[in-house]
């Protein structure tokens, strides 16, 4: 008999509690973006995922190809390759291009400066080709530039055929790959100087001055977006790559296929009020801190400071501290000159519970050259003589 009550109730158990514990998880999977087809929400210094909604999924991402293409440009600035105030000629094919534009006409020239307010702000089909021209020779080259960024940055889900967005057969990409191209664009610091703006002119000293508005209106109505990317096509739906920065965290947000521009503007909404809410980011070392020094073998100076590459910073529920976690440095012990300002020297980890938690590289805060034959006799010459001169 008692056999037969515990199995009894065992069942009801199982009756009662199984739909219940179903139901949760299905919520939990629901908590955000459950009118998109996929999202994710990022943490961008530390790269941590705070929420993810089928975010390797292989889908249109429409305009927001854009993120890629910016990333390009700005690299071009950092590089020297390209200045703000080169002249950009418009072909007839970057004139011809459909769907949202700033109407160039074949021939008609405009600075880098304003071909990227025509990409940021109104998500120009025909400045992003006449971007790509520029700088490439041609679109198909300059995609095969975003291809290999791509591949560079590890991305598995995505594919570019055009620099714009517009549909194609086989361009495709994913929440997550969109997340980390948009990280990467936001190491320039500079480009949410456009990506910021809510409105403003081109062509603003002619008699047909143009007004820019733009197509992410959280950087208007959400305080601390200031980018990136929206993106519509009748296949990809209202798509958006987001960023904020508040309370020194950024986050990166991206929601694909969501039914209407309110819709994919809420659900963005939503993610940063959870992240903003609910985590801090402790950073513990800034990229201006130095953590050691590497000797530099027959270098100009004989040692080199080691910085951090990127901030070290960790991402924690709010309310939870550091405590218990102990840091780990690793410092090349000599390198060969020349050294180049970024060089990798080492690495530094932090761990809890013998688990990395987080790791950074070291990199040589500046360029050392070699030394010439002359302050290499010197240096002999101190050793053995104590010539210290």
């Amino acid at each position: 008999m008692k056999n037969v009550i515990f199995v009894c109730l065992t069942i009801l158990v199982f009756i009662y509690q199984t739909p219940f514990a179903q139901a949760n998880d299905e919520e939990e999977s629901q908590e955000f973006a459950d009118e998109a087809t996929s999202a994710i929400l990022m943490e961008r210094d530390t790269g941590s995922v705070l929420f993810e909604k089928n975010s390797q999924e292989t889908l249109p991402p429409a305009s927001m190809t854009k993120v890629m293409t910016m990333l390009l440009i700005m690299e071009a600035i950092e590089k020297g390759e390209l200045s703000w105030d080169d002249n950009v000629r418009t072909s007839e094919r970057a004139a011809s291009m459909g769907g949202s534009q700033i109407f160039l006409e074949p021939g008609e020239e405009m600075t880098v400066k304003e071909m990227m307010k025509g990409i940021a702000i109104a998500s120009g089909n025909d400045a992003s080709v006449a971007m790509a021209e520029h700088l490439a020779g041609s679109e198909k080259e300059f995609v095969n530039q975003m291809n290999e960024k791509v591949n560079e940055l590890g991305l598995k889900n995505t594919n570019f055929v055009n620099s714009n967005g517009l549909p194609a057969e086989d361009h495709y990409s994913s929440a997550y790959d969109l997340a980390q191209i948009g990280k990467e664009l936001l190491h320039h610091e500079e480009i949410t100087e456009f990506t910021s703006l809510y409105e403003d002119y081109l062509r603003e000293d002619t008699d047909d001055p143009f007004w820019l508005v733009n197509t992410n209106k959280l950087v208007k109505f959400y305080p601390g977006v200031d980018g990136l990317k929206t993106g519509y096509t009748s296949e990809a739906k209202y798509c958006l790559t987001a960023s904020a920065n508040k309370d020194g965290m950024r986050m990166i947000a991206v929601v694909m296929g969501a039914p209407s521009p309110k819709t994919r503007n809420n659900q963005i909404s939503e993610m940063f009020d959870y992240a903003y809410s609910q985590f801090k980011l402790h950073t513990i070392y800034q990229t201006s801190d130095v953590l050691g020094k590497a000797r530099v073998d027959k270098g100009e100076e004989k040692e080199v400071d080691v910085t951090m590459e990127e901030p070290l910073s960790i991402l924690l529920k709010k309310g939870e501290n550091i405590d218990g976690m102990t840091e780990k440095l690793t410092i090349s012990d000599e390198v060969k000159a020349p050294v180049q300002q970024g060089d990798y020297l080492g690495k530094v980890e932090l761990e809890k519970d013998g688990k990395v938690i987080i790791s950074n590289d070291l990199v040589a805060s500046e360029s050392i050259d070699q030394a010439s034959i002359w302050k290499l006799m010197k240096r002999t010459s101190a050793v053995l003589f104590g010539d210290v001169s």
